[in-house]
């Protein structure tokens, strides 16, 4: 079982979103998200959560990277995030992983989002568990 191509598949909430994304190695995801007026919270601007669900699943799919070949999964079990700037309608957002540490069951990453202007919009931090693809449903 391809565990990458299983979480594309039931990823319906990404799909939600229009969040795409490319694993350009182990640990380092570029995951992309055009803001469009479905995302705004205000006239002008983007709901801090959907910023935070693009971080979640940059991170996530950052972790997941260094374990699907091991036949695991990975789940969210800390987020820690820092808004910058303000996310308008038709910004362009590019958010990038990077693994601090990966352990035994724990996997540390750290993930930034800019915009089209290379603007630094939102930091974050995310711990993650792994287990088995199995025990997960896949």
């Amino acid at each position: 079982m391809d565990v990458i191509q299983a979480y594309i598949d039931k990823n319906r909430f990404g799909e939600l979103l229009g969040m795409s994304f490319e694993i350009l190695e182990p640990g380092i995801v570029a995951y992309r998200l055009d803001i469009q007026e479905k995302h705004l919270a205000t006239p002008m601007h983007a709901h801090g959560g959907c910023i935070a669900s693009l971080l979640d699943a940059t991170l996530g799919v950052g972790a997941l990277s260094l374990v699907a070949d091991e036949q695991k999964v990975v789940s969210t079990v800390d987020l820690s995030i820092q808004f910058l700037a303000g996310v308008k309608c038709t910004d362009q957002l590019i958010s990038y992983s990077k693994c601090l540490k990966k352990g035994k069951k724990l996997i540390f990453m750290q993930a930034d989002v800019l915009n089209q202007d290379k603007q630094l919009v939102a930091h974050a931090n995310g711990t993650f568990v792994s287990v088995a693809a199995n025990v997960a449903g896949y």
